[in-house]
């Protein structure tokens, strides 16, 4: 028998802030998040984007030695969510630590920032380099090193998944939480994902020519999903964390419920690894929609990937057109964040859930001129109110992976 899935807590840490109430001002007011790439020696003056999304606000961490210790900066930020989403959702510690609550989270590839720094010392041949590299760095820098830090940070035992899909990272993890708990294989699992600030990530993006370049001046206006003056992405960091759980544990636990996952897809374009596909992407949001059994009419609001390229956003258009038509409005989140990598499944789902709470719905950030190319959907232009029973939430990666979730408003 196949369980309902519903949401009851989540927590952000973003460019443009980390509460609720910091996060719906910035999207309500058009406020960006996107900052001066920061400075990082030798590495940074090659790299021809010189924006970045930025976390600027002080976090204080209040982790003990024995956590903080195999934690580089992308665990710091995914434990720090995973311990305000659980503080959120009141479970208490004998379900925690019971082996019924699972964790899926995950991150592009680990700490990068640790991973340089190994690898400066590695090949820096001076004598015993390698012997100063020590159990902990590995456990710092690893690519499931945010899913094993919580579970040991808050001693749960259940399931572990970590998935390492750059962009559809945390959407995966979603996913695959729901899909722990709708088949009886877990009663609760915390999902989400975290990338932290590092100029490799970007100088990635930015050889492969995918990079915002042309406001490295006036970087508020950068990225521009959709619009014909849009020239590339904007790397991000960040972190998203979510509480799913089975639905009549959590009514019956007097739990508060923000919304309900009632579809997921997942598939692989089964060709080129870094060019999008029309065929994937549309079958992907046909899959969801058949995993949720409703209708393409059923969905109000489209949380679209839009990273700001010059192909990707064109595809992702023509594929929305050919499920939706041009009826729901279309978001394109990234607009006021930068693309915060393997967080932004999360972080999209978390924003879907307080828009739905708030009644209303915004613009694409620097969305000024549609691109004729891109002019078949319905863009969201303005903040205004809006009733969203039902959100989709959409993610594409290298490498040809797609994902989709799609999140119901709870009735009453």
């Amino acid at each position: 028998m196949e369980r309902r899935v519903v949401i009851t807590a989540c927590a952000a840490l973003t460019p443009i802030g980390r509460t609720k109430k910091d996060i719906l001002h910035s999207l309500t007011h058009g406020i960006s998040g996107i900052k001066p790439l920061k400075e990082d020696g030798l590495l940074s003056s090659h790299i021809h984007s010189k924006v970045f999304g930025t976390i600027d606000y002080p976090i204080e961490y209040d982790f003990k030695r024995s956590f903080r210790k195999t934690m580089g900066p992308v665990s710091f930020y995914a434990c720090q969510a995973a311990g305000e989403a659980l503080e959120q959702s009141g479970l208490d510690q004998q379900f925690i630590t019971s082996g019924r609550l699972g964790v899926a989270f995950g991150s592009t590839h680990g700490s990068p920032t640790v991973q340089r720094q190994i690898y400066k010392t590695f090949f820096s041949g001076e004598e015993g380099s390698v012997r100063s590299i020590g159990a902990v760095d590995y456990l710092k820098s690893m690519v499931h090193t945010t899913a094993v830090n919580i579970t040991k940070m808050f001693g749960i035992t259940g399931r572990v998944i970590s998935s390492s899909t750059a962009c559809t990272t945390s959407s995966q993890s979603i996913g695959f939480g729901y899909e722990m708990i709708r088949y009886g294989m877990q009663d609760a699992m915390l999902c989400g994902g975290a990338d932290e600030y590092d100029t490799t990530t970007v100088a990635v993006f930015d050889n492969l020519l995918a990079c915002s370049t042309a406001f490295n001046t006036t970087p508020h206006l950068t990225p521009r999903p959709f619009d014909i003056r849009r020239d590339g992405l904007v790397v991000g960091e960040g972190a998203g964390a979510l509480v799913l759980e089975e639905y009549e544990r959590a009514k019956k636990r007097g739990a508060v419920i923000l919304g309900e996952v009632i579809g997921f897809a997942c598939n692989n374009n089964g060709g080129d690894l870094i060019l999008p596909n029309l065929r994937g992407i549309t079958e992907t949001l046909q899959i969801a929609l058949r995993d949720a059994k409703v209708s393409h009419q059923d969905v109000d609001l489209i949380s679209a990937h839009a990273t700001g390229t010059k192909m990707g956003d064109i595809i992702e258009a023509q594929a929305i057109h050919d499920v939706y038509g041009n009826r729901p409005p279309v978001m394109g989140l990234k607009s006021y964040m930068g693309h915060t990598m393997g967080s932004c499944g999360a972080i999209e789902t978390i924003i879907i859930l307080y828009l739905m709470e708030e009644g209303c719905i915004v613009p694409t950030l620097n969305l000024t001129d549609v691109d004729e190319r891109c002019n078949m959907i319905n863009h969201s232009m303005d903040v205004r109110p809006f009733n969203i029973r039902l959100g989709s939430v959409q993610n594409f990666a290298f490498g040809g992976v797609n994902t989709n979730i799609l999140i119901k408003k709870m009735d009453g």
